[in-house]
């Protein structure tokens, strides 16, 4: 066999492969290259790959705002009662706040088990200001776009969901004359997720380039002395993804776990790489919809939403982190810090973005709430990318939970399509 061949036979099989094998392959690869480029101290080559990722994330980020703004107006549309359309939309954010609450109290569990905080000896360089937690008030008057197009421009994605279901809510009451733009809607809607699938193509080469920045440039040195609060949360998000989701997905939507976890693997790994909850949305709408079979009605509304407020992942890691530097600094914390802690991490977590590092700002919310020292931020910041690719992860999951189980309860999931077990391939974005 000629060396053209053997490279001919390995492009045929790569292309073959199922996208979320490819994804695993990249990740495992890319772990690998970047522990060798760490210890050989060659990080900049480490950073220079990474610009692949950054190019995959842009990609992705450049998917929001318009899959946002039409799925969600063609969400509305499709819903038509306005009752149906209020009752999921209760579901939605009791199913978030309910999660998010059992999601610190894990995380406290088991940062109060583990104890991971005793014997670090934390020695800040520099306090960090805290952000005073935005009031009750203030979060929902800022839901109101004074200007939908800067809104958009900046990217500020709970004003955009709030612009898009009162257009949609419009067109619905506008009847018979607004058929022509529901139509258009619906076309548009096409073109923006067979545009979706073609960037997720490239999903495997940006966590390929993702991973590798990391490892290559985090390496083993600093993960192992904090070793027990990275174990402690990825921990942590495991137990939540497989008890708390799983057993609803399988105990309330009587549908199998198993095949729901396989059937979110690609939002879940782009997740884990690119630390964005709001990032992954495009990749998690086509795996809900495509993998699992859930209505477009359902999924337009759920999942935007989720990722704009569901931050179990994020709300877990405050638990974990608040109670790491109260026994690093030998802090005493009262069982009324720690009804402050999942109260404050709860509220906040509705106002937090679903973007890299937001989870920074709510930890020094927490720790100004129950008067711990903001110096243990610093530390903490050391590791946080490590930190925010498991809670994100786990964030993404409780987006595909939710909608899974409001799609069951409202009869919007083909459970033929859910049952089948396969995931996104190649072919199907050609």
């Amino acid at each position: 066999m000629t060396a053209h061949s053997r490279k001919t036979g390995f492009l045929a099989g790569w292309r073959n492969l199922m996208l979320w094998k490819q994804i695993t392959l990249a990740l495992v690869a890319g772990a690998m290259l970047g522990v060798v480029l760490n210890t050989t101290g060659n990080q900049d080559i480490a950073v220079a790959i990474k610009q692949i990722g950054v190019a995959f994330v842009s990609a992705i980020k450049m998917l929001i705002v318009p899959l946002i703004f039409v799925t969600l107006v063609c969400g509305m549309t499709s819903i038509g009662n306005l009752a149906r359309m209020g009752r999921i939309g209760l579901k939605t954010i009791l199913f978030y706040l309910g999660t998010t609450a059992f999601a610190i109290s894990i995380g406290l569990l088991l940062a109060t088990i583990l104890q991971p905080g005793l014997g670090v000896d934390l020695q800040a360089a520099s306090a960090m200001e805290p952000k005073p937690a935005p009031s009750i008030v203030s979060t929902f008057i800022n839901i109101i776009p004074k200007n939908p197009i800067a809104a958009a421009a900046d990217g500020n994605v709970l004003q955009v969901i709030f612009f898009a279901l009162l257009f949609g809510l419009a067109i619905n009451l506008a009847g018979d004359p607004a058929k022509p733009l529901r139509d258009t809607f619906e076309a548009l809607n096409a073109a923006i997720m067979k545009l979706t699938e073609i960037v997720i193509s490239f999903a495997p080469y940006g966590v390929f380039a993702l991973i590798t920045w990391v490892a290559g440039t985090y390496g083993l040195d600093l993960l192992l002395p904090l070793g027990k609060v990275i174990f402690a949360l990825y921990l942590g998000c495991l137990i939540h993804a497989v008890i708390v989701y799983g057993g609803l997905v399988g105990a309330i939507a009587k549908l199998n776990p198993l095949r729901f976890f396989q059937g979110i693997v690609e939002p879940q790994m782009v997740a884990f790489t690119s630390t964005s909850s709001s990032g992954t949305l495009p990749v998690t709408m086509t795996a809900v919809q495509k993998n699992l079979g859930v209505d477009n009605s359902v999924a337009s509304f759920t999942l935007p939403l989720g990722a704009t407020i569901n931050m179990d992942g994020t709300a877990m890691y405050q638990g974990v982190a608040a109670l790491f530097i109260a026994q690093a600094y030998g802090v005493d914390l009262s069982m009324g810090d720690y009804i402050t802690i999942v109260l404050t991490s709860t509220l906040a977590s509705i106002g937090t973005a679903g973007v890299p590092g937001a989870g920074l700002v709510m930890l020094s919310m927490v720790l100004t709430a129950v008067g711990l020292p903001l110096e243990g931020v610093a530390i903490i910041a050391g590791i946080d990318r490590i930190l925010d690719m498991a809670r994100t992860t786990l964030n993404v999951t409780g987006d595909a939970a939710c909608t899974v189980l409001i799609a069951k309860s409202e009869d919007q999931i083909d459970e033929e399509v859910f049952a089948v077990p396969h995931v996104l391939e190649p072919a199907d974005i050609r």
